[in-house]
């Protein structure tokens, strides 16, 4: 009995290690490419206090987090993974992200509300910071809605995937 009770702790031992490693071996790339944008964004910005770091893979992968400015204001950094080009846009200066549910809802009728996050979209081969909000329809479908961060105009919408 002594023996089971020990093969036991050993196997259960034995997976909380692998997934342990499964799981860090997961987030590392996340977390260098935050150290890498922290980095970066320190480097060619006059901000500090880095925050709410994501990955953003639209037309380009782009490193999207929050700093603060002089005056303790949250700016949103914008940052393109391939080539390193930088957008900051100081948040008062934009559109909420209510706001731009609120230009989703005039237009579509939305079942749920998957995610909305700040992202880029690319129009006529200019990318624009823009939230991206991405819902399901009753029929299942999934579908993503991109409204200008500056204008609060809608960029343009990918339905029925």
């Amino acid at each position: 009995m002594k023996k089971w009770m020990l093969l036991g702790i050993l196997f259960v031992a034995i997976m909380i290690g692998i997934v342990v490693n499964v799981y860090l071996n997961a987030v590392e790339p996340v977390s260098v490419a935050e150290k890498k944008a922290v980095e970066i964004a320190a480097k060619e910005t006059y901000l500090s206090d880095f925050t709410d770091f994501k990955l953003y893979s639209g037309e380009e992968t782009y490193y999207v987090m929050t700093g603060k400015n002089a005056g303790q204001e949250d700016v949103y950094v914008w940052i393109n993974e391939k080539n390193g080009d930088l957008i900051t846009k100081v948040a008062k200066n934009g559109i909420t992200q209510k706001e731009a549910l609120t230009k989703l809802y005039q237009e579509k009728q939305p079942d749920e509300i998957i995610a909305i996050r700040l992202g880029m979209s690319r129009i006529q081969m200019t990318d624009r910071p823009a939230w991206e909000i991405y819902y399901r329809k009753n029929s299942g479908t999934i579908n993503y809605y991109y409204v200008d961060f500056e204008t609060g105009e809608k960029l343009r919408a990918i339905d029925n995937l």
